[in-house]
């Protein structure tokens, strides 16, 4: 595959026009009576029409034939990809999984849309609030298809396998240990090379942005610089047997059929697209005197609720750093909290437990349960020489966490048969070290 060329930038105002139709932007305005080359012009609006600017999102693409240009949408059916949260009775423990299966190539061949699947989520596509995480395990590249979103935003997180997307607005490769963001209706086709695997987080009603950095100044976490936006790329392809759209619409799936491939958007301006950020350039914040500083300075991005500082959903991971608090339990700590913290592991070993969860799988601590570093961990670093180390090294963990309270489906429960039900042993044989007789030490 060809070397991708990308723009830099987070909500830039980009513009963009395939080289092999250069003058293809219209000059000074959006909508001409006539466009350049004959296209047809057609306007993609993230937002409201009279939102404040500095959430306003929309983009101008213009294209060979119109998205309106296809035969009606019929129900399909959903496979594991659900929003039904009531499918089976909550479950408040803390919930591990083994790494999901990927389906061999050899038995049968799945593509990105038929190997979603829903491991946990609340809220409401049609009220335009709430949440829903997604595994996807695929063999097979999507031939003359393309899927669509209307619910919400899709952040997937590769973890075996590069996909390559192509998107209205251009192709992006991304690969395990990077991101991309798909926004709300924006129409994609994954292509991949072998079994593949990796994580999803969608949102309802709210678009990703870049957290604030408060006192921590004008610069840190991830820059706005390192985020990569593709350039225009189209293919004037007719499909006489018929090119499938597969939207995902108030929960359900439904398909239609054209004569004509989507990605024959020639030239688009605007603020609203698809971007890509590899999790590398992630600058760093940490603690260099004492104690263990809490998680959200490990925010990529996050969905923001309607209340200040509350999050629909974050986006946090835990990178390759150093380690020099002194004095000081180093790893995460023993925590109850109002959020839900969904984890998975692209790669390496975990910190708080390096045995047991495993690149491919997943974790869920719900809202209230408790949680934190296993007998092993706590044990060697209670008693470690506390000296500057690197901790994670070769390591890629994130959290998804959110402020709703989200319930697991019958897929992640029971019929994916990946739950490790042995999980809550992890901490059976941690022990009292109460000693009433301590006394604090003379200085």
């Amino acid at each position: 595959i060809a070397q991708l060329i990308y723009m830099s930038g987070f909500g830039n105002e980009f513009a963009s026009e395939d080289s092999r139709c250069p003058g293809s932007l219209p000059e000074g305005q959006n909508n001409p009576q006539v466009c350049p080359y004959g296209l047809y012009a057609e306007q993609l609006s993230g937002s409201a029409f009279t939102c404040p600017r500095s959430t306003n999102k929309r983009s101008w693409l213009y294209r060979i034939l119109p998205s309106v240009r296809h035969k009606p949408f019929s129900p399909m059916s959903c496979g594991d990809l659900t929003e039904s949260w009531n499918e089976v009775e909550p479950d408040p423990n803390q919930l591990r999984w083994k790494p999901f299966n990927i389906p061999k190539s050899s038995e049968k061949k799945v593509d990105f849309i038929l190997g979603l699947h829903t491991v946990c989520g609340a809220g409401d596509s049609k009220s335009r609030n709430g949440i829903a995480i997604h595994m996807y395990t695929c063999n097979t590249s999507m031939i003359d298809k393309c899927f669509q979103n209307a619910d919400g935003d899709l952040l997937i997180v590769p973890q075996q396998g590069e996909i390559l997307i192509t998107t209205e607005f251009g192709k992006m490769m991304v690969e395990p240990n990077e991101i991309c963001v798909i926004q709300q209706g924006m129409r994609f086709s994954v292509d991949v090379f072998r079994e593949t695997r990796g994580y999803i987080l969608e949102v309802f009603g709210a678009h990703f942005e870049l957290p604030d950095l408060g006192p921590i100044g004008a610069n840190g976490l991830a820059n706005p610089r390192d985020f990569q936006t593709p350039v225009a790329w189209y293919e004037d392809h007719t499909v006489a047997i018929g090119y499938t759209i597969v939207n995902k619409y108030q929960g359900k799936l439904f398909s239609c059929q054209q004569d004509f491939s989507p990605f024959n958007v020639v030239a688009w301006h605007g603020n609203y697209t698809p971007y890509k950020y590899n999790l590398e350039n992630f600058m760093v914040i940490n603690c260099v005197a004492f104690d263990h500083a809490d998680p959200s300075i490990f925010t990529v991005l996050t969905a923001k609720s309607t209340r200040p500082g509350v999050a629909i959903a974050d986006f946090v991971i835990f990178p390759p750093r150093w380690g020099v608090a002194n004095h000081t339990f180093r790893p995460p700590y023993y925590h109850r909290n109002c959020m839900s913290e969904f984890m998975g592991l692209i790669k390496g070993h975990y910190e708080a437990k390096e045995e047991g969860f495993q690149p491919g799988g997943a974790s869920l601590h719900s809202i209230m349960t408790p949680h934190g570093p296993d007998v092993d961990c706590f044990e060697k670093n209670s008693t470690a020489v506390l000296k500057p180390e690197r901790v994670a090294s070769g390591t890629m963990a994130f959290m998804f966490e959110s402020s709703f309270s989200m319930a697991v489906t019958k897929w992640g429960l029971d019929t994916c048969h990946r739950l490790d039900k042995s999980y809550y042993k992890c901490w059976e044989a941690l022990k009292s070290h109460f000693n009433p007789n301590w006394k604090p030490s003379s200085k």
